[in-house]
């Protein structure tokens, strides 16, 4: 519509604003992927502090695990006069596991297949450990979401125990009949806390790695230059220990071959390794205490 106007506008015409054409407010094509860009460089930038952020979150998760097993693990000794939970486990040489029981401080045999012992938390919560816990998660690494692809078609989302108990701590059923561990003859059982002379020396639970875990019984022989159960390394190439003294550490491993990937069957265990592998050392330094020739005193 128009309007016109005469005094002091004599032959002019007004009219009201025109609309804003709608190009003129869209982005250019360029103008977009500008955009686009700088997102993607800010992604890029930021990703792997994310990750770390993340990374360093699941670790500290990890570390409270394993303290929890181990307040777990007290808590049960405490109410049994100092008896250690069971720890049932097979010979070391057949790779056997541990027989099949609630006695037992877990009683799962984890697999690749779809078998109801890698999803049932009742072989945790039944387990002679399982009432002490606050939590069944306290059994699993926050960064352990390693399945087979068979579980993956299956809908797993994760198996449920990331962790083992060390192989000298506790009784051991048949393989330490007779006061002694037959993978380890020359050294320590422990089936009583008070057994335990150093306990902040002594490594109670520790991530196992997922081409290793079955039973709840990580176990290797001082004797030989050879893993047969592998820590896990999800954190960095580190592992997360938890000692008899209640106190949880990260151990950073030096040997690549103690790192292998975190993926189904990712060594072939048992695995040789050169002599003074210093990542065996280390753990077996941490695994028990040499026994004292008959008539010493002391350990």
């Amino acid at each position: 519509m128009r309007m016109s106007v005469s005094a002091g506008g004599r032959g002019k015409s007004m009219t009201p604003d025109a609309p804003i054409s709608n190009r003129a407010l869209a982005f250019t094509l360029i103008e977009l992927l500008v955009v686009i860009a700088i997102i993607a460089i800010l992604a890029a930038l930021l990703f792997p502090a994310f990750s770390k952020t993340r990374a360093k979150a699941e670790g500290i998760y990890c570390l409270n695990n394993t303290h929890q097993l181990a307040v777990a693990w007290t808590l049960y000794a405490d109410d049994h006069n100092g008896r250690l939970a069971y720890n049932l486990g097979g010979d070391a040489l057949t790779r056997a596991t541990a027989p099949r029981t609630n006695l037992n401080w877990v009683n799962n045999i984890m697999s690749w297949e779809t078998n109801s012992d890698n999803t049932n938390l009742a072989t945790i919560k039944d387990a002679s450990l399982g009432p002490y816990p606050q939590s069944t998660e306290v059994y699993r690494d926050p960064s352990d979401h390693v399945l087979s692809q068979t579980q993956r078609d299956a809908g797993f989302k994760h198996r449920i125990r990331s962790y083992s108990m060390n192989a000298m701590i506790g009784d051991a059923g048949d393989i330490s009949v007779g006061g002694t561990n037959q993978n380890n003859p020359g050294y320590v059982q422990f089936f009583r806390l008070t057994d335990i002379r150093q306990p902040s020396q002594i490594f109670v639970f520790l991530d196992e790695h997922p081409a290793s875990i079955n039973d709840g019984y990580f176990v290797n022989r001082a004797y030989v230059w050879r893993w047969l159960d592998l820590p896990a390394s999800y954190h960095n190439g580190a592992t997360s220990f938890a000692f008899a003294d209640g106190h949880s550490e990260m151990h950073r491993w030096r040997r690549q071959e103690t790192k292998p990937p975190s993926m189904p069957d990712a060594a072939a265990l048992p695995m040789n390794t050169a002599p003074n592998d210093e990542d065996l050392d280390w753990l077996i330094d941490r695994m028990s205490v040499h026994r004292q020739p008959s008539g010493s005193s002391g350990e």
